[in-house]
């Protein structure tokens, strides 16, 4: 199982920006998957941010993050995606995607897989 998160870069206050996560090696339309993006801002512990069942599209935010990022996955592509909207200083952060069979969960612990990163630095 591999996954891979993309799309992230150097953006002022106030843009967007659209995460991408790609997973192989699961068989996504038959089995129950969860897939979550957490966050690691530096100094910091990795932080849920937002959470989609794969075949269901249900979703879950962290208060914090709540009507300024969007989850979502195009199934036809297999492709996950986290779009970012007014971005903030505290946005900054390497940003991940990993996923677990069953439901989403807040837990970092709890995902069996996990991409590499990709960079959200927003600075002014």
């Amino acid at each position: 199982v591999q996954l891979q998160a993309s799309g992230g870069g150097s953006v002022q206050p106030g843009g967007s920006l659209r995460l991408s996560c790609t997973a192989s090696g699961l068989i996504l339309d038959y089995y129950y998957y969860a897939i979550g993006w957490f966050r690691q801002a530096p100094g910091k512990q990795r932080e849920f941010v937002s959470g989609i069942t794969y075949n269901w599209g249900t979703t879950v935010y962290a208060d914090s993050v709540k009507g300024r990022f969007t989850i979502s996955r195009d199934k036809a592509k297999r492709m996950l995606y986290l779009q970012i909207d007014n971005l903030k200083a505290e946005d900054t952060a390497v940003d991940y995607c990993a996923t677990r069979s069953g439901d989403i969960t807040a837990e970092a612990s709890e995902y069996n897989f996990w991409g590499q990163g990709t960079q959200v630095t927003v600075s002014s």
